[in-house]
């Protein structure tokens, strides 16, 4: 019986390579990299520092361009895109959550999560959503404050808003736990998979923690520039790719912190469907 066609690879990479020049010696930062990544995916990018993992996540991200290599979003070859193209496939398709929160000093909560939809096609109701999503993350009497006037928890949460005021179909996050206590890490890492689990948004988070690892579908890792394994959760070898720390993490056990995120599917599918 026939299954119908194979879906089109959210994030496809072929032989990705990155050189940088330090002095007189060259790096290969990522070295011949073949990933694809299905839509609805959730997954975790691990390695050692230096192994390549936020070079990797900035090269799927159109942040930088390869050296050498192909990549493919959507469906869409971006290798040797205009700038104003990438950006424009960075606006559409992407939400960005990082361990600094890169939040603008001088802004507000507010003015931050509303910073992104400057450069895309005007929406009418962009400043009820960033209001929207600053309630969800808890931070509804506080979008008049700026970042100094903000935990860093806090800070994170405004990120994460930020990330998904336009309605991305991909969130790459790059230790986005790694500033956070153990109670905000849960919240977020529930909020990812209810967006993963309920709306097919694909995830791709790069982490150094275990327990962060183990609560994703499948994990990548990466060393000197290449992937030395790539393991889903019901495959073998799946606890040994997580590595130490493992038997303390309980992927299972990553529960909705707030019934509030229930609410965030609701949201995303009004953004995506508003005029632009």
């Amino acid at each position: 019986m026939s299954t119908g066609p194979m879906p089109t690879p959210i994030i496809a990479a072929r032989d990705l390579v990155k050189v940088y020049a330090r002095g007189p010696t060259t790096v290969r930062a990522v070295d011949g990299i073949s990933l694809a990544v299905e839509p609805g995916e959730f997954l975790a990018v691990m390695g050692r520092s230096g192994s390549g993992k936020t070079t990797l996540l900035d090269l799927l991200g159109c942040l930088l361009r390869p050296t050498s290599g192909e990549l493919a979003i959507d469906g869409q070859v971006v290798t040797g895109a205009s700038d104003s193209r990438l950006a424009a496939i960075r606006q559409a398709k992407i939400g960005f959550v990082f361990q600094e929160f890169n939040l603008i000093a001088s802004l507000n909560a507010l003015e931050n999560v509303m910073l992104p939809l400057r450069y895309a096609p005007r929406r009418p109701n962009g400043r009820a959503d960033a209001v929207a999503l600053l309630e969800l993350v808890g931070l509804g009497t506080r979008i008049m404050h700026r970042p100094s006037e903000l935990s860093g928890g806090e800070q994170q949460r405004v990120a994460i808003a930020r990330a998904l005021v336009n309605g991305p179909s991909v969130i790459l996050a790059d230790e986005p736990t790694g500033e956070l206590d153990s109670a905000t890490s849960s919240a977020l890492l529930a909020m990812l998979r209810r967006l993963n689990a309920e709306r097919g948004v694909t995830v791709v988070i790069v982490t150094h923690d275990p327990g962060v690892a183990g609560a994703t579908d499948r994990v990548v890792r990466l060393s000197d520039g290449r992937v030395s394994r790539d393991v889903r959760r019901d495959e073998p070898g799946w606890r040994d790719t997580l590595g130490a720390g493992v038997l303390g993490a309980q992927a299972d056990g990553v529960r909705p912190a707030r019934r509030v995120w229930a609410r965030l599917g609701e949201l995303l599918d009004r953004r995506r469907t508003a005029p632009r």
